[in-house]
């Protein structure tokens, strides 16, 4: 199934300005309470906009809703970028960085959410999931390879493997049948995943570190 880029989905009838303000909207509305109660007629009411200027930008609430994925990921990208860009030479304090602001960023999506968008648009929810990898193995992959060589992460690990454990705690973290089941919110998940993880890779030298 062919995902559209960021380019292809950007309004070509309306001004950034107002695309902007109606994705924070739906973002809020959207990522907290689910989108299947949420109209577009409700988004233009509060926005004090006619529902013509809110169609002229988003003809549905489904490109809406690829919008608001979009800038949710350009906005978690961003934080990794600045966390990334402190080039500190202690990989594990990166590692701990990194997985907080992944947490901070996992709470403000709520289950409501994650099950209207597995079932109302599995091409979206794939969106999610390709983005959600390729987000992980560019900034961890590269954190990873780092701790080895500097002797505090296992070299019995690969990092390749790492990668695939973080990916499918993620994963298991926005099933909300699976977290209802365990009795987590996404926040109280991620502190766990940032516990087990730094528990099971680093070496003798990485938890000497953290004492």
């Amino acid at each position: 199934m062919r995902i559209q880029s960021d380019a292809n989905l950007r309004p070509a009838t309306a001004e950034n300005g107002v695309c902007g303000r109606i994705v924070a909207a739906a973002r809020r509305h959207f990522l907290a309470h689910g989108f299947r109660g949420v109209t577009m007629d409700d988004l233009a009411e509060e926005l004090g906009m006619s529902k013509k200027t809110l169609y002229a930008a988003f003809p549905s609430k489904i490109v809406l809703l690829r919008a608001v994925l979009l800038d949710k990921f350009r906005s978690i990208e961003a934080d990794l970028d600045r966390v990334s860009s402190k080039k500190s030479p202690d990989a594990l304090a990166t590692l701990h960085d990194l997985l907080a602001c992944v947490q901070q960023h996992a709470a403000e999506i709520q289950p409501p959410f994650v099950r209207d968008i597995r079932r109302e648009s599995p091409e979206l929810f794939e969106l999610v999931q390709s983005r959600r990898r390729a987000v992980i193995q560019r900034y961890f992959g590269k954190l990873f390879d780092a701790g080895r060589r500097a002797g505090i992460f296992r070299k019995d690990i690969s990092t390749r493997m790492m990668i695939e454990i973080l990916l499918g705690v993620t994963e298991a973290l926005i099933n909300p049948a699976k977290m209802t089941e365990l009795g987590l919110t996404p926040k109280a998940g991620f502190s766990i995943v940032i516990t087990v993880i730094l528990e099971g890779v680093l070496t003798d030298k990485g938890r000497a570190t953290m004492t």
